[in-house]
């Protein structure tokens, strides 16, 4: 294993604006303290929170790199004090706070995780945001059980083909939306039992017949505006209702007369900003219960387009698009 050199490309946000911000600078290679690991970065993840970064709307944690990207692929290349489990070359895919858009990357070794022997670099790079994320927000804060019903909004965005493979895995019966008929087909091999066209449906209504007028037990929301009060309208009894986003706005009017005849409930959370310990917590439970199931294939990638790293500005472009999984980048 070679020593890693002092300094490396990485993409910096310059100014705020539109994907032509991202532009590639030379920067020093940063040093692992205790705990972490630097990667060497094969492939680093696309995702809306970068995009948001990228607008000037989510600034990275303080004391945390400003370089975009918060998951990542690679071999390790140098270790700091108090790690253990990894060592020097071995591929990890890990959750970071920021700086995956390099070509050298610090991790939280308690957020790393081991890449499964059958997939690409490619394909590791896409998993820690959306499995996360969809780990502790389906299955931890919203309790999904075997046999529930289960309302994935944006059902091909990188989070939703997570979503909808993971509940599926776990026996619960899911409802997607998503923007166009190819995409219907997409989520119904995904795991979905009935893919809603929101371009030509109203969600509540087909949920309504779909749960023969029950409702769905949780719904994970990436929408916000008005998609809120629908929701609740969707719900169960003692239904939940998790909002990890808000691409139509996070100022909402909601009747409360309806969540508390319906005793629902409404919680949220965002990844980012969580301790090293609840992320090492939920980076366990991830290793636990679904890479088996990357292993072995019942769960799959879903890739939309890879770009060189001096393309990032190509990525975030092709993510304001329509899209179908996750977009990554290659180092």
């Amino acid at each position: 294993m070679t020593t890693p050199p002092a300094t490396m490309t990485a993409i910096a946000i310059v100014g705020k604006g539109g994907p032509e911000v991202l532009q590639p600078v030379t920067l020093p290679v940063p040093s692992a303290s205790r705990g972490q690991l630097l990667v060497k970065v094969a492939a680093a993840g696309v995702n809306r929170p970068d995009v948001m970064q990228r607008l000037g709307l989510y600034p990275a944690p303080k004391g945390h790199s400003e370089i975009p990207g918060l998951e990542v692929a690679g071999t390790v290349a140098a270790v700091g004090e108090g790690t253990g489990r990894f060592k020097l070359g071995d591929p990890v895919m890990a959750l970071v706070n920021g700086g995956g858009y390099a070509e050298y990357c610090l991790a939280e070794e308690s957020s790393c995780l081991p890449v499964p022997g059958n997939l690409a670099m490619a394909e590791a790079a896409a998993i820690p945001e959306g499995f996360f994320t969809v780990w502790h927000n389906v299955f931890e804060r919203g309790a999904l059980k075997a046999g529930e019903w289960f309302l994935m909004h944006g059902g091909t965005s990188g989070i939703g083909v997570a979503a909808i493979q993971l509940a599926h895995a776990f026996g619960a019966k899911v409802i997607t939306t998503v923007g166009s008929p190819e995409k219907c087909d997409v989520c119904r091999t995904l795991g979905a039992t009935r893919a809603i066209d929101y371009t030509t449906e109203d969600f509540a209504e087909v949920v309504k017949a779909e749960t023969g007028g029950r409702g769905v037990d949780l719904i994970l929301d990436i929408v916000g505006g008005d998609y809120v009060e629908r929701n609740i309208r969707s719900l169960a009894d003692d239904g939940r209702l998790v909002c990890i986003a808000f691409q139509q706005g996070s100022k909402v009017t909601i009747d409360l007369m309806r969540v508390m005849f319906k005793r629902l409930t409404l919680t949220g959370s965002t990844l980012r900003i969580r301790s090293a310990e609840v992320k090492a917590a939920i980076a366990r439970a991830v290793e636990e219960n679904a890479l088996p199931l990357l292993a072995d294939g019942r769960v799959k990638i879903v890739m939309d387009r890879t770009y060189p790293l001096a393309e990032a500005g190509k990525a975030h472009a092709r993510m304001e698009e329509s899209h179908i999984g996750k977009i990554v980048l290659i180092v």
